[in-house]
């Protein structure tokens, strides 16, 4: 952990770098992740980040070669694991967060990944989101803020309309806005496909040291 100071006055700005291991002794993956611990919220590895990662470590075969975007990614650790897997990954956030995006562009240089960053602001229509086909959408915890949802699906709907087969994989707590979340797939003409309790793919140890009531849903278009 490293603190630094600027402008004269006593600014900590204290980051630090954790490590994320996936695999047995056989073929262990490390990812390093660097953690802002000032940020509100973007630059910390949440349990459902740790949980998405997880799974798409486990699924590595159907992620191998396929073009991966995650939104909302922040400190991108399902991203990073998609990327190390052979994946051809873009990671995007908020436009108007250059600190998250900058982080995000330093944690792939120290993993050895080559991602592209984007900023990419959830209900706005630009070219960042035009040209995107991906296979699969990773969202850890993206499902937080109840004013964002309807933003949120939006962007989600077009990039599965606009990449047929895809799928959206995400990560979230089981809070009240489950009826909300159901309203926007029905609205956004959305469906669940697979809905998992996150912790009955985790290994033990690594689900002793998380908690929470975390859901794993793969949602697609409806034909």
């Amino acid at each position: 952990m490293e603190t630094t100071k600027g402008g004269g006055a006593a600014k900590s700005d204290m980051k630090k770098v954790s490590q994320h291991e996936f695999g047995g002794e056989d073929a262990p993956l490390s990812i390093s992740i660097i953690e802002n611990m000032k940020e509100e919220y973007g630059l910390f590895v949440w349990p459902c980040s740790v949980i998405l990662a997880e799974y798409v470590w486990q699924q590595q075969r159907r992620f191998s070669g396929a073009r991966v975007l995650e939104l909302g990614a922040g400190t991108s650790l399902p991203g990073l694991v998609a990327a190390k897997l052979g994946s051809h990954v873009t990671l995007t956030d908020d436009a108007n967060r250059p600190e998250v995006l900058d982080n995000m562009g330093r944690v792939c240089e120290l993993n050895g990944v080559d991602c592209k960053v984007v900023g990419l602001t959830w209900g706005v229509w630009d070219s960042s989101v035009f040209d995107l086909e991906p296979k699969f959408i990773l969202g850890a915890d993206v499902l937080y803020e109840t004013t964002a949802f309807n933003d949120l699906f939006a962007t989600v709907a077009y990039l599965l309309q606009n990449s047929p087969g895809s799928v959206f994989i995400t990560t979230y707590h089981n809070r009240s806005g489950h009826h909300l979340i159901e309203l926007l797939m029905a609205k956004w003409r959305l469906k669940c496909s697979k809905l998992l309790d996150g912790f009955s793919f985790m290994p033990p140890h690594k689900a002793s040291a998380l908690s929470g009531n975390i859901q794993l849903a793969e949602i697609v278009a409806l034909d």
